[in-house]
């Protein structure tokens, strides 16, 4: 992976673990034949598609907060 994206994408999705996490999400998607929404002139691996995709805002997460109703 490019550290240059890395460091991007940090800005964007500041904690580690929930980066790593949409970036494997992504690839996986990629894997099962999702087309990239980002074009490029070099030939990226498919973690750098999906850094570049948060980089360029074409991808966002949602954190999961569980309901906490009481019965």
């Amino acid at each position: 992976m490019r550290d240059d994206y890395i460091k991007q994408a940090q800005q964007i999705i500041p904690d580690p673990n929930i980066l790593i996490n949409v970036v494997s999400r992504r690839v996986k998607q990629l894997k099962a034949g999702s087309e990239p929404t980002v074009e490029s002139l070099e030939k990226l691996s498919l973690e750098d598609i999906a850094l570049l995709e948060i980089i360029r805002g074409n991808i966002t997460y949602e954190l999961f907060k569980p309901h906490t109703d009481s019965f």
